[in-house]
């Protein structure tokens, strides 16, 4: 790539791969490219995803809608690997239009029900079962202006600095700095609030902190582009100490184990599915809780 500064052409065209990790599956259109039905199992929820931040939003909602007690909840995890472009096949693009993950399908009732975006499944989630989300008033104001931060905000530090940091063919210091110091305003936006609450959105645990945690929560445990010493989380007490209060959660463990494709085997859950037994599952949730 060359230093001289970019001038942009009248009309953009598509003329080569770009995105650096992603490029080769980085397109300017949407739609399906390969025929691939989505796998249906035994359970009326059906989960398609990937244990990226996104993904983990909600399958730490479901471990923990199960660990309370929530049998309904029960669900199928299928595996939707994004960097081989399984997200472009014909029924997840039925299920997603916009080819991300997560996405969900509810076969509960007659006719099945998808919904999309992890926010969006989030609240859906939280409605059907009555949890994690307030009903009313101005607790439910608090708990959807946190979610919808996390939805607004998550981009800049993904999308942008994880991109220009850690996946950009080459570093260059303008994307890397505007994109740092937008993380680390964000990174206090967080720690200032929870230094008066002992969650996100007040005094009770929430789809809101299920929703910033696998961002932001990670990123200070150093899991995500390597970054920790880089943006000093360590500054960042009050967010240091509800990121260790939700890691300690066996729903929060077990969520980040579904459909996780890194790290020890051992720590990995694939695609549950009609075959697994339910007993099984669950007896190593409530060792897991012991």
């Amino acid at each position: 790539m060359s230093n001289d500064p970019y001038t942009p052409p009248a009309v953009w065209t598509w003329n080569k791969e770009s995105g650096g990790r992603f490029a080769s599956i980085n397109r300017p259109v949407a739609g399906a490219t390969h025929d691939a039905p989505l796998p249906v199992g035994e359970h009326p929820l059906q989960l398609y995803s990937l244990g990226t931040p996104n993904g983990v939003k909600v399958t730490i909602m479901l471990e923990e809608l199960l660990a309370a007690g929530h049998a309904g909840a029960e669900y199928d995890a299928w595996l939707i690997r994004i960097g081989e472009g399984d997200q472009f096949g014909s029924g997840f693009v039925d299920a997603n239009p916009n080819s991300k993950i997560p996405a969900l399908v509810d076969h509960s009732g007659d006719t099945p029900v998808r919904v999309f975006e992890s926010g969006a499944i989030l609240v859906y989630l939280a409605e059907a079962f009555g949890a994690f989300l307030p009903p009313s008033g101005p607790a439910r104001a608090e708990c959807l202006s946190w979610l919808f931060w996390q939805m607004g905000s998550a981009p800049f530090l993904g999308g942008g600095f994880g991109h220009f940091y850690a996946y950009a063919p080459e570093k260059f210091e303008y994307p890397i700095d505007r994109y740092a110091m937008e993380t680390k305003r964000q990174l206090d936006v967080l720690d200032r609030r929870l230094a008066d609450s002992a969650f996100v959105a007040g005094p009770d645990y929430t789809i809101a902190d299920m929703a910033i945690w696998p961002w932001y929560g990670q990123l200070v445990q150093g899991e995500l582009y390597g970054a920790a010493e880089f943006l000093k989380v360590q500054d960042y007490r009050n967010l240091r100490r509800w990121t260790e209060q939700l890691a300690d959660r066996p729903a929060v463990r077990r969520g980040r184990m579904v459909n996780r494709v890194t790290g020890d085997p051992a720590s990995q859950l694939h695609e549950r599915h009609a075959a697994d037994d339910f007993t099984t599952r669950t007896q190593d949730r409530l060792q897991g809780q012991a």
